[in-house]
């Protein structure tokens, strides 16, 4: 509970007693001394209504579990004021029955401004939890802005990746087909070198084939 509450609660306890006390005294006085002491009454009844709007709007001010449990207890002050209020009215008017009638309609106006005062607290806690409402949505589409940022970010990381395996798939591409060309050119100067090979045996063998000839001749001459 707030200490702030306690501390006007405590105030208005005490003034309420005293003002009790005098409004029963202020019965048994007359003339001068009875206005004296109603004069003295009002004046506590006003410093009363003034603790008793501290309280409300303290009450209002804490968390919704405080609030409710302390504005009900401010519903029972605000009764016993109006009770205090209705008995000065009655030690005060000459008339019996403008006294009741000033009591029954002081009643219902405080049956009104408590009324009033619950749909103001229902009020307040309705527009706090709109205001709640309004932030977890502000919040959910923040989040859902983040992530979207994120999915493009994936998104571009992803497409620059597949470029890079494209060109990549590109350059081996490009491999492949100089292999395949020097493997043609290998190939052929592997054939040109048999060839050639032949070529130089044949010669070899005409030439010894020739030597052996001239020998021969010579010889047998």
């Amino acid at each position: 509970m707030s200490q702030v509450f306690e501390g006007y609660e405590r105030q208005y306890c005490e003034l309420s007693a005293n003002l009790s006390r005098k409004c029963t005294s202020a019965a048994l006085l007359n003339g001068e001394q009875k206005k004296q002491r109603i004069s003295e009454i009002k004046v506590g009844l006003d410093d009363a209504d003034a603790l008793i709007r501290k309280m409300d709007l303290e009450a209002r001010s804490l968390p919704p579990n405080a609030k409710a449990m302390l504005l009900a207890k401010l519903r029972e002050y605000k009764t016993d004021l109006n009770n205090l209020k209705s008995e000065v009215k009655r030690n005060t008017s000459a008339n019996a029955n403008q006294a009741a009638r000033d009591e029954l309609l002081e009643s219902g106006m405080a049956d009104t401004m408590m009324v009033s005062a619950d749909q103001r607290g229902r009020l307040l806690m309705s527009t706090e939890r709109i205001n709640q409402s309004s932030d977890r949505i502000k919040e959910s589409r923040r989040t859902m802005l983040e992530t979207e940022e994120l999915g493009v970010s994936i998104l571009q990381d992803l497409h620059q990746q597949r470029q890079s395996l494209l060109h990549a798939h590109n350059t081996l591409h490009g491999v492949d087909e100089n292999i395949g060309k020097s493997k043609k050119v290998l190939a052929a100067m592997s054939r040109r070198m048999s060839k050639h090979k032949w070529m130089i045996g044949s010669i070899i063998a005409v030439l010894v084939l020739a030597i052996i000839l001239i020998l021969y001749f010579k010889l047998t001459h």
